[in-house]
């Protein structure tokens, strides 16, 4: 897509385990994929947890990117204390008080897109809440659980949005992947901003009513 004034920026959801075998194996690739997503000027998004997506998140911020936390709590002293979660990485947490199942959710349907990173059944659950969505899905592979796993269900079981679903081994090479898929997904929404201004929206507020 050619270069726009006023480029759309997509919210990128890092999916991953917040413990287990993966959380080592995929380190480095989790750091990868948060500096990828900086780097292409997106934020990310995560569950404001530990694990790959903390590395994820953490990576991001300091390549100096935006990163958005939701959190299964309902308010900072809930999510230190009873969850036992991090806040420094991230620009904004949102406590949704929703808990896991349902931070899931939320999370899943603020994001444009999603990437899944090793990951256990929370991942799981995670990665077919945004294909049910509809969302794009990006799949780690070598990542170990939930990501090696995704390929083997995806044939055994006639999902939706299959075509939404891509695979790489390389973190950079993946999100280029994902924003690609985003940028033909509004492409339409991006021709009006350009035909238009960065507050086309202003154009259907009427005027303020003259005095006197």
């Amino acid at each position: 897509m050619k270069q726009s004034k006023h480029k759309l920026h997509y919210s990128i959801c890092i999916s991953g385990a917040a413990a287990g075998i993966t959380v080592k194996k995929s380190h480095d690739a989790a750091v990868e994929l948060g500096r990828a997503v900086a780097k292409a000027g997106q934020i990310l998004t995560t569950g404001a947890t530990v694990g790959l997506p903390y590395y994820a998140a953490t990576a991001a911020r300091q390549a100096g990117g935006v990163s958005i936390g939701f959190s299964p709590a309902a308010s900072l002293i809930e999510h230190v204390r009873k969850y036992k979660l991090p806040y420094d990485c991230y620009d904004f947490v949102n406590f949704t008080g929703l808990h896991y199942v349902g931070r899931d959710l939320y999370l899943v349907q603020s994001s444009d897109a999603l990437i899944t990173i090793g990951g256990r059944f929370g991942s799981l659950h995670e990665f077919t809440s945004a294909l049910e969505a509809g969302k794009p899905c990006g799949i780690l592979i070598g990542s170990g659980g939930t990501a090696d796993v995704i390929p083997s269900l995806m044939n055994l079981l006639e999902p939706p949005h299959k075509n939404l679903v891509v695979y790489d081994d390389d973190p950079d090479r993946l999100v280029a992947k994902m924003i690609e898929i985003l940028d033909q997904k509004y492409i339409d929404l991006q021709k009006d901003i350009d035909k238009h201004n960065e507050h086309w929206f202003l154009d259907t507020v009427p005027p303020p009513p003259r005095s006197g």
